[in-house]
């Protein structure tokens, strides 16, 4: 009898990872799916937190980017796709949803 509690656990929890790994999208906030996209895009080589060092000495940590840049405009900036502005950056575009949500992640943690 111990054996079936042990294994509608593990099958919970396996149902559970799997709901949340193919949970749409759109099913987080904006802000939490920027920062997702920032992570697997730029975090190579930008900071992309509220603290820490860029891991490419010459890129930007992203919590400044208010200083230079328009941040309600970014997203459209975002959209028309951004031209790398050195060797080691790829271009990108985004739809209209992902640059939004990129533009709201970055509005939270600017300092």
């Amino acid at each position: 009898m111990t054996q079936i509690p042990k294994l509608f656990a593990i099958l919970s929890a396996a149902t559970v990872g799997l709901v949340m790994a193919t949970m749409p999208a759109s099913a987080q906030s904006p802000g939490e799916r920027g920062h997702a996209l920032l992570k697997e895009f730029c975090a190579p080589c930008h900071g992309v937190e509220r603290t820490g060092a860029s891991p490419h000495a010459a890129a930007p940590a992203f919590r400044t980017l208010g200083n230079s840049f328009d941040l309600d405009g970014f997203s459209n900036r975002l959209q028309r796709g951004l031209e790398p502005g050195h060797p080691d950056m790829p271009a990108f575009k985004f739809n209209e949803e992902d640059a939004r949500a990129v533009a709201a992640y970055l509005r939270s943690i600017q300092q």
